[in-house]
């Protein structure tokens, strides 16, 4: 049985923020569009192995499979920090 006290503690415990809004994933989203635009130019060899099915190739240097993966990664770490940068100034 757990005690009621306790289930107040928690429920005062989480945030609004934790929760969850429209707005982090928007950023995040945002945030891997940028990485995904910029790093397909800048990778040094972005055409190497399997080509990636975008729906624009033109658009994002027709990467390849591993620069794609490379480019998402670096975009979760942007968003993440993008996210946390905004979310310590109570923009979101």
């Amino acid at each position: 049985m757990i005690n009621s006290n306790l289930l107040a503690v928690i429920e005062s415990a989480v945030s609004d923020s934790a929760l969850g809004n429209w707005q982090k994933p928007l950023v995040m989203f945002i945030c891997n569009l940028l990485a995904l635009f910029v790093l397909s130019r800048v990778i040094w060899h972005p055409h190497v192995g399997p080509k990636m099915p975008l729906p624009f190739p033109e658009l994002f240097n027709n990467i390849s499979v591993p620069a794609f993966l490379a480019s998402m990664s670096a975009g979760h770490l942007l968003g993440v920090l993008a996210i946390m940068a905004l979310n310590n100034s109570q923009v979101i």
